[in-house]
């Protein structure tokens, strides 16, 4: 799951007034007075509460005729808290760095990357993809903040696609993008090649 789902998740549940209605959405489904009763909330405030945990797919809702009933989205509910365990504690899990994995990592360097540093092709496999990604980020310096300008000027060292280059680091987690600023990741956010089937 990507990053900004677990963290929209968690937005979601950062107020007391949601997990109170989660709380008692779980005792059945309920329509917006009743919450706001309940609560001791108007309803406006209710429908505020609501929407943010709609939004997150924490809770699902119905209508018949004027009336809107909330229920909780149980699935959705587990599906994020397991995906922020798993994404904490992926790391916990042992690389088995293997001659089998080096082996892998040491062809791909020499199949896909020319004597003068060039990348020859972007490969289609996703492990070799993610060995040859993971090899062209670890060129940029941790903490330092790069323009697109930038981060396309130093792809185009290496690959003349910079964008679909760009746009797999972010997706892979190598690194983040905020209102056109790029930075890297903690290694241990980055999608691990020898973790991957």
């Amino acid at each position: 799951m990507q990053l900004e789902k677990i963290v929209a998740y968690h937005k979601a549940l950062a107020d007391p007034t949601r997990l109170r209605m989660l709380l008692l959405l779980s005792q059945g489904e309920l329509h917006g007075q009743a919450l706001a009763e309940k609560l001791n909330l108007s309803q406006p405030t209710v429908t505020h509460h609501a929407s943010k945990l709609r939004e997150a797919a924490l809770i699902k809702e119905r209508r018949e005729k004027n009336t809107v009933f909330f229920s909780l989205n149980p699935y959705f509910i587990r599906e994020h808290a397991q995906a922020s365990v798993d994404f904490i504690f992926r790391q916990e899990e042992v690389a088995d760095m293997s001659d089998v994995n080096e082996t892998l990592k040491a062809s791909v360097m020499r199949n896909f990357f020319s004597k003068d540093g060039r990348l020859r092709q972007i490969p289609a496999q996703y492990k070799k993809k993610l060995i040859v990604l993971g090899h062209l980020v670890e060129q940029l310096e941790f903490g330092r903040k790069y323009t697109e300008k930038e981060i396309n000027a130093f792809i185009q060292n290496y690959h003349e696609d910079f964008a679909t280059i760009r746009r797999e680091f972010i997706m892979h987690q190598f690194m983040y993008r905020e209102d056109g600023i790029y930075e890297l990741n903690p290694k241990e956010m980055w999608t691990r090649w020898d973790q991957v089937n």
